[in-house]
């Protein structure tokens, strides 16, 4: 059964008219439910797990100015949300909510998060909505459990995957590859393992003939025996912050080459959501949406 990590704590509370769609992760789950692609069995809660997991990729300087809430005011609009302590457990539970998944994804060859994704965690700071890397977190996690040696994170986000990349800036045992907006967020970009920069209004066809060239390669060299897959839906032509020009049927092939190869290739991935800001909810949902349909049809 395909496992899913979700908290209602996901959707947290933010001032009017601020650009991050948080509705999102409770309309996504509702969705899921009303159309039949999965049952509440399907669902797990995760909770706050213990602070020791953070320390394999954060500072302590810097998670402990967070969970006592004294980040500087720059440090704090770096990241885009009012800091609260509210805010500091839904990123830990989003962690836990990954880690967690990866015994199921063993078990399964899948499984997902409602949330997480959050690559723009650097070791010492925050940024662009992200607090606390659950990717990275998750990839250590398994490491130490002794459940994986080589891991391969496939950040699709149309936002480079700059914390991620910086975290295991000097750690060979995990390969970040990104493929992302070359002019967008952050204009200082990281360095990846493997950077693929896309120009503005990338196609559907452009888009996908590189992904379905890199990634069959880059298994066959990397030979990873855990995948995360963070599946952003802010390539789409609709998005706000996106600047590519994907629709939602090329969205979808795109998840599906990468769930149907981890499948061929019999290694475990788990999916956290990634970004999305296309100004009607219904079109973040439905690509959001798609990534579960895919996995319940390749898997299940």
């Amino acid at each position: 059964m395909l496992k899913i990590a979700y908290h209602e704590i996901y959707n947290h509370p933010l001032p009017d008219n601020h650009r991050f769609p948080m509705m999102k992760y409770d309309l996504l789950p509702q969705q899921l439910l009303h159309e039949g692609t999965c049952v509440e069995a399907n669902f797990f809660t995760p909770e706050i797990p213990n602070n020791k997991h953070f320390f394999t990729v954060h500072t302590p300087e810097y998670f402990f100015d967070l969970l006592n809430i004294t980040l500087s005011k720059r440090d704090e609009r770096k990241i885009g949300f009012p800091l609260t302590e509210q805010l500091v457990a839904r990123e830990m539970i989003i962690a836990d909510g990954t880690m967690k998944a990866t015994h199921y994804a063993l078990e399964n060859g899948i499984a997902m998060n409602i949330a997480g994704g959050t690559h723009h965690a650097f070791s010492d700071r925050g940024e662009g909505f992200c607090l606390l890397n659950d990717q990275a977190v998750a990839a250590k996690y398994l490491q130490q459990q002794k459940l994986a040696n080589k891991i391969l994170i496939v950040d699709l986000d149309v936002h480079q995957g700059n914390g991620t990349a910086e975290i295991f800036n000097n750690d060979d045992s995990v390969f970040t590859f990104s493929m992302h907006g070359k002019t967008n967020y952050p204009f200082h970009k990281e360095q990846s393992d493997l950077d693929i920069p896309l120009e503005n209004n990338t196609s559907d066809s452009e888009y996908l003939s590189i992904l379905k060239k890199t990634l069959p390669e880059l298994i066959k060299k990397v030979q990873p025996d855990f995948i995360f897959y963070q599946s952003g839906v802010d390539i789409l032509e609709s998005d706000k912050l996106g600047k590519l020009s994907l629709s939602i049927e090329g969205c979808k092939e795109r998840d599906y080459f990468v769930l149907q190869t981890c499948h061929d290739e019999e290694i475990p991935v788990v999916c956290s959501m990634g970004g999305g800001y296309s100004e009607d909810l219904k079109i973040i949902v439905e690509a959001h949406a798609n990534t579960y349909r895919l996995a319940q049809e390749i898997y299940f």
